[in-house]
């Protein structure tokens, strides 16, 4: 039997309006009462999957979650980092003169906020979706203690479909590079990814990778559910996602998560 599923937020376990149905809710309840641990995993900073914590009750116990793409892993009762890798100011600065070069606008993720060299409406979608503050701080006006845990470049879909080409090869060596929406190109540090945070809290409550599924629909979910003993890819999910998973889902506004419990875990549980 599964005993861990990791989810993934937008275009996920969330519908097109940011909200987590009842029917995915209801089945993640049924779950957790069969013991399943349930994981949030998102590329959004902390404080913007917070409040679907305390929505679904994860709040409490040895309960954990994988944010930042995998960078910053918590539990969310005691708030005790299992484990967290960022990035330094150089490599945004660095960064920042290769989005220069490509013509796309750039952002980067502090612990608490957003900052940009140049106020932009990607980086106001980042702070809104997320409920943090954002800065225009030119590059060179940072303090130096300013953690920055990952760098975003950040613009019109066929833009970032340009610069995934044009990258310098230098950069794949150098960082964890994912796409999470169509809109945004991440830079992590390059050990970490999803599913090393996934890793990280399954090596913690002695899960088995053949007992976990993980569930997503972007690029930077791919890792977790190539990692994952079920890889699940949602019906609204990039082409490369559906190619690699084991297992393709309705998608988020069809209630697609509840659709994976119910099948890999209540129903087994019931003819078991």
């Amino acid at each position: 039997m599964y005993k861990l599923i990791a989810l993934d937020m937008d275009g996920t376990l969330l519908n097109e309006n940011k909200e987590i149905s009842i029917q995915n809710k209801e089945a993640i309840f049924a779950a957790r009462k069969l013991g399943v641990k349930v994981v949030l995993a998102s590329g959004r900073p902390l404080k913007g999957v917070l409040k679907y914590v305390k929505e679904l009750q994860l709040d409490n116990g040895e309960e954990y979650t994988a944010v930042f793409n995998g960078s910053l892993v918590q539990n969310n009762a005691t708030g005790e980092i299992i484990s967290k890798t960022t990035l330094t100011l150089d490599d945004y600065k660095s960064l920042y003169e290769v989005s220069k070069d490509l013509g796309v606008h750039i952002h980067a993720l502090t612990d608490h906020d957003v900052i940009t060299p140049i106020k932009n409406e990607y980086t106001d979608i980042e702070a809104n979706i997320n409920g943090i503050s954002q800065r225009e701080i030119p590059i060179d006006q940072i303090k130096p203690s300013t953690t920055i845990v990952k760098v975003m470049m950040v613009d019109a879909p066929e833009n970032i479909d340009r610069i995934i080409k044009e990258l310098p090869c230098e950069l794949h060596e150098k960082y964890t590079i994912v796409r999470s929406a169509p809109i945004f190109l991440e830079f992590l540090h390059k050990s970490v990814n999803k599913s090393t945070g996934i890793e990280k809290i399954a090596e913690k409550l002695n899960i088995k990778r053949d007992e976990i599924i993980c569930v997503g629909d972007a690029g930077n979910d791919l890792h977790m559910i190539n990692y994952a003993g079920l890889g699940v890819a949602m019906g609204n999910a990039f082409d490369e996602v559906k190619e690699a998973a084991d297992f393709i889902t309705l998608s988020n506004d069809e209630n697609g998560v509840a659709h994976v419990i119910e099948k890999f875990i209540l129903d087994v549980e019931k003819t078991a």
